[in-house]
């Protein structure tokens, strides 16, 4: 029932777990295209090669073809795969379920939350594949809802997803383009890269494990604080409702800035745009997502969210010029995302701002800070709204600007 593999792998051990006939694995090994240990005999190497090929030759590649991505070092980072743990798919869903005691049903949609669903069929399932589902029943035992639980690990499996999708392609650029460059050979190169790979790979759990507590502490004590300083006159939500403040930010003529000086140098301008919004946003706003050149904010505190909108458009002075909508209202909270009528009237503001300005709704101006001000732009409908909207341009007033003066 281990992961690991066995002490004395032999050749057919390869071919079973290959899904090939040993006659088959000889032949690749004779010819080079798989490789045996320093002692001659099969290692996780063998194991990982032997995969690479089966794929390959399953995708219709000749072995000549194999042969020379080989040579070249094409696939040196497919052997890594040798490092990770092996484990055999032996058991059934019904078998998971009985050990369990979840329905067949929920581990499908389990396994369907987490992103599992189109990387092979329930009936072959692993150790760890269980073990997880036994984690789930315990979770679930213990009182968490159901569908808390199933947006939560919606959650882990798409974060997971983007971390080991970023881990390979960051290894491909840096690491596995360089060494093609440098003209390594390809045995040598996989060598290499599954050294490097042996170094890193135990690392990257407890890293992770380390930023998992550091930002639950901080939402944990977000979270008391925004219980705390909840404006109980709004009345009760709804479950699974959240109030907040949602931003919508984005470089004006970003399109035209592509077309001037090309591709890396405006993605360069949005990263250092995202990352100043990131270190600028207060402690109860975060990003939640990304798309192309505009970044969506929340925050639980609209007065706090507004004052940073306003100087965050005072201190940009590198052209393009952010834009900035905002709005604040009740959302719909799933998997880690905001929905609704309100996140959509807020990006729709924002599309009405030109660069350098921050277009605000009447809730945000109500829950404006002293020290702002505010030009009415009247009565606008917004695209997909029956009803017209009431917006403000929001800015600093004279009495805060001649505050810093004075400082």
């Amino acid at each position: 029932m281990s992961d690991e593999l066995p002490e004395t792998l032999t050749l057919p051990d390869v071919a079973r777990r290959v899904g090939v006939t040993p006659s088959t694995l000889r032949r690749w090994v004779s010819s080079g295209l798989v490789t045996l240990g320093d002692d001659g005999l099969p290692s996780a190497a063998t194991l990982a090669s032997a995969r690479v090929v089966a794929r390959l030759r399953e995708r219709g590649f000749s072995l000549q073809e194999i042969r020379e991505a080989t040579e070249s070092g094409k696939l040196a980072s497919s052997y890594i795969e040798g490092l990770l743990p092996d484990a055999p798919a032996h058991w059934t869903l019904e078998r998971a379920a009985r050990e369990t005691g979840l329905e067949p049903a929920l581990i499908e949609r389990i396994f369907m939350s987490m992103g599992f669903g189109a990387q092979g069929g329930l009936d072959h399932l692993t150790d760890d594949d269980v073990q997880l589902l036994r984690y789930a029943a315990a979770v679930l035992a213990a009182g968490l809802p159901l569908v808390a639980f199933l947006q939560l690990v919606r959650v882990y499996g798409t974060a997971m997803s983007q971390i080991a999708d970023a881990e390979v392609r960051l290894f491909h650029l840096y690491v596995h383009e360089p060494l093609m460059r440098d003209g390594v050979p390809g045995w040598e190169m996989a060598e290499e890269m599954a050294g490097l790979a042996r170094e890193i790979l135990p690392l990257a759990s407890p890293i992770m494990d380390h930023a998992h507590n550091r930002f639950l502490q901080h939402f944990i004590e977000q979270d008391v604080i925004g219980h705390m300083e909840a404006d109980l006159g709004d009345g009760p939500l709804d479950l699974g409702r959240l109030r907040v403040a949602i931003a919508f930010a984005d470089l004006a003529g970003y399109t035209r800035l592509t077309e001037e000086v090309g591709d890396e140098e405006a993605v360069s301008a949005v990263e250092r745009f995202v990352e100043h919004v990131e270190l600028s946003l207060p402690d109860d706003a975060r990003i939640i997502k990304t798309i192309g050149d505009e970044v969506m904010v929340v925050g639980s505190d609209p007065g706090a969210l507004l004052d940073w909108a306003v100087t965050f458009q005072r201190d940009v002075a590198q052209r393009p010029l952010p834009r900035i909508g905002m709005h604040y209202g009740e959302t719909l909270y799933r998997d880690g995302d905001y929905y609704g009528r309100e996140v959509n009237q807020a990006s729709r503001v924002a599309a009405r701002a030109a660069g350098g300005e921050v277009l605000v709704t009447r809730p945000v101006k109500d829950a404006a800070r002293p020290g702002l001000a505010f030009d009415r732009i009247g009565e606008v409908r917004l695209k997909g709204f029956t009803e017209a909207t009431e917006l403000f341009l929001a800015r600093q007033g004279e009495r805060r600007r001649r505050g810093r003066r004075r400082g």
